[in-house]
This record gives C-alpha cells, sequence and structure tokens, in this order.
C-alpha cells in the first residue's frame, strides 16, 4: 500500500505551519546531526538531558526521541522520566535502540524501557528490532548482523509483539502497523557509510509524526524522506567528493525536501 499524496502535502504544510518542537535524549555521537536534521526539516530540537528538568521539557515538546546509542544509567532515569510524561500528555515516542542486540545490558534496557513506558514508534536495523522480540540474533555494535526472517514479516510479527509501529531501516525500508504495511524502495549505500543516519531517521520521523493526523503517516513520511535524500545526495556527486561531501548535499536535501520533491521520488508500495 501507499500513503496519500493528500496526507505528504498535509505534513509538510503543517511543518511549515507548527515546527513542532522535538525533544531529545540522544546519544552524544550524532547528537549535533539529529538536532540539525531537525531544523532542516521544519522541526524545533532540544536535547535536554538532565533528570530534574525532562519532565518539563517532555511537557512542553510535541514529540520525543529515546535513542540508545551511548546509553548509560542516568541517561536511562532520565528516559524513563520523559517517555512517561510524554505518555501523559499524548505525545509521540520515538525509541531508536541502537545497538540492541550487542551487548546484555544495553538489550536488557531496553526491554526494561518498553515495558515501562508506552512506544509509539520503534525505528531501527532489522537485527536490532529482532533481538527486542527475542529473537536469535547478534548485532555488530550499532551495524545490523544477519537476521533469517524476511523484514517485512520481522516488522509485522514485532508490531503484534509490541504494540506499536515498526520502522526497519535496510535496503529498503519496512514501516508498519501490523496492518497497514509500506515499502520504501529508495536509499543509498552511501547512507551506511556515514554515522548517524539512522539517528537521523528517528529524528525525522519523530518531526513528521508530530504533525500528523495519524503517526503512521509520520513514520513513512519521515523514512522515506531520509531515503530519497540520499539517493538524491549520492546522484549529485561530482567527482573527487566523497564522504565529507555527501553528508553536506544530505543535510542540504532534507532542508530543501518538500511534498512535490517526495511525491516524485518516493517509490512506496
Amino acid at each position: 500500500m501507499a500513503i496519500s499524496s493528500e496526507a505528504v502535502e498535509r505534513v509538510f504544510q503543517q511543518l511549515q505551519e507548527q515546527t513542532p518542537l522535538i525533544h531529545h535524549l540522544t546519544n552524544t555521537v550524532t547528537i549535533n546531526d539529529c538536532a540539525n536534521v531537525t531544523l532542516a526539516m521544519g522541526g524545533s530540537p532540544v536535547m535536554a538531558t538532565q533528570l530534574l528538568e525532562v519532565e518539563e521539557m517532555a511537557m512542553l515538546a510535541d514529540g520525543l526521541v529515546i535513542n540508545f546509542g551511548t546509553i548509560n544509567d542516568a541517561m536511562f532515569a532520565a528516559m524513563i522520566k520523559a517517555g512517561q510524561t510524554a505518555n501523559q500528555k499524548g505525545t509521540p515516542v520515538i525509541f531508536d535502540p541502537v545497538g540492541v542486540g550487542a551487548t546484555t545490558y544495553r538489550t536488557n534496557k531496553a526491554k526494561e524501557l518498553i515495558s515501562t513506558i508506552k512506544v509509539s514508534i520503534i525505528r531501527g536495523n532489522a537485527s536490532e528490532i529482532s533481538a527486542l522480540i527475542g529473537k536469535n540474533t547478534k548485532t555488530r555494535g550499532v551495524d545490523a548482523g544477519a537476521i533469517e526472517i524476511a523484514p517485512e514479516a520481522l516488522a509485522k510479527e514485532a508490531a503484534e509483539v509490541l504494540n506499536c509501529l515498526i520502522v526497519i531501516s535496510g535496503k529498503e525500508d519496512v514501516i508498519t502497523d501490523g496492518r497497514q504495511l509500506v515499502v520504501i524502495d529508495n536509499g543509498d549505500y552511501l547512507l551506511t557509510k556515514v554515522t548517524g543516519t539512522g539517528c537521523m531517521t528517528a529524528s525525522l520521523v519523530a518531526t513528521a509524526a508530530a504533525v500528523s493526523e495519524n503517526w503512521f503517516d509520520g513514520a513513512v513520511i519521515g523514512m522515506a524522506t531520509m531515503s530519497l535524500a540520499g539517493e538524491i545526495a549520492a546522484k549529485s556527486l561530482h567527482a573527487g567528493e566523497g564522504l565529507g561531501s555527501f553528508r553536506v548535499k544530505l543535510m542540504d536535501t532534507i532542508s530543501t525536501m518538500n511534498a512535490a520533491i517526495w511525491l516524485d521520488g518516493v517509490r512506496q508500495n
């Protein structure tokens, strides 16, 4: 299936009109990129992580991103507090389970988090999502490991088990709530060679979801924006340009993305 052109146009219009505040508890490796990509999409980022203020900040925010990239006990406590507040307010909580499956600590903490707060959308690679639902897999650091189940089947199973939207990034991106399912056939290999593109995608998903009439449309729009932007940025590279140029062009492309470009370029089925 595909989301409607009207939904896409409405989200990009709302981004211009609302500038949603997106609260991040994210990792120190990619925090600057996550802030900048939120701005590029039309949102306003805040990166407050102090336990004594996250409750107030979450009450102000239109969306919450929880990212496990550099998880520690103090950050985890703040994540729980912010997540509970977001649940009370009814704002979307986007969880990026970076590296889950690589170590027992982060895998157990991820399971504790999703049993303590209501997560709206989980965005991860296939091995991270597989680990979340207890399948035998091994994540390679923050990189995806091999899995035996097709991404579409994995996403549907995870959506049912975890009772939330699942976004799996990969060669093809899969978004499902267990009933509706969209596959995005965009992207470029260079997206895997720049650190933080997955983390940035979670920020895009949160920003789009914050202004969407339903979070499914927001998840599709955010995920596909990164994949399409990566594809466009890669095609615009000149001879002699490499990853540094790609990273800049990626941000440029996201900042100039609109409904017309999205609808013309995204391949969804």
